[in-house]
């Protein structure tokens, strides 16, 4: 029976620590697009840190090729085994491929919790500039396709030339991780943080994906003006 105070009112339960996320050890994630650079190096350092991964493709041969040269029990397949098979899936494809890749794939991602990581930028002589999809952002785009998904968008500001450096042991960043749903941010985030050195931070809903992922257009300028791999930091959380 749940006790009330003078007023009549239940008192109302404590709140949830932000930091007490889950236990994400035994998933396993797939990353479509695993074999391109981001792919790859997402890959790469989640396997390293302990997880189960398997790298999806739209040629199966690429996709064993590229689990065979990273190791670490990563396991190639194509697309849709990939998504079958995986408890969340990352998308790293091209944003050019966004749409038509997610498309295909609906069936295999219903009730998967699915984390977009594409930028959709466009490039022209004065550098790196941000797109704006007719949805709103790529997030918000792989949602309105995957209605019977769980949409999260997460690990848009990372050096795909840091997460395949095998010599580097730390990632010094936060990784910004957006949802509608509580318990699958704090799933990203989670999965985030067993990459050392990095810390995922909950950003707000979907609709706040947009600048998030344009925010790699800034990055990029930033990374060739200084001849860096530049990251994120959130302060005072």
């Amino acid at each position: 029976m749940t006790s009330r105070d003078s007023a009549g009112t239940a008192p109302k339960a404590p709140a949830q620590d932000p930091w007490d996320l889950p236990d994400v050890s035994g998933l396993i994630v797939g990353v479509l697009g695993g074999t391109g650079d981001q792919g790859r190096g997402l890959a790469y350092r989640l396997a390293r840190a302990g997880q189960k991964v398997i790298i999806g493709s739209r040629a199966v041969e690429r996709a064993e090729t590229a689990a065979a040269e990273l190791g670490l029990g990563i396991e190639g397949a194509d697309n849709a085994e990939c998504a079958r098979r995986s408890d969340v899936v990352i998308v790293a494809v091209p944003w050019d491929g966004h749409a038509k890749t997610l498309d295909a794939l609906q069936k295999e991602l219903v009730g998967k919790l699915v984390v977009d990581c594409v930028n959709p930028l466009g490039f022209d002589k004065k550098g790196a500039y941000a797109l704006k999809p007719e949805e709103g952002s790529a997030a918000e785009q792989a949602a309105a396709l995957l209605p019977d998904s769980r949409v999260t968008a997460a690990f848009h500001h990372l050096s795909a030339v840091l997460l395949q450096d095998e010599s580097i042991e730390e990632i010094d960043t936060d990784v910004m991780v957006l949802g509608e749903v509580r318990a699958d941010t704090d799933i990203v985030q989670a999965l985030a943080g067993r990459i050392p050195g990095m810390r995922g931070v909950f950003a707000g809903r979907l609709r706040n994906a947009h600048q998030v992922e344009s925010l790699v257009a800034n990055l990029i300028s930033v990374n060739r003006r200084y001849k860096a791999h530049a990251g994120l930091r959130v302060t005072d959380v």
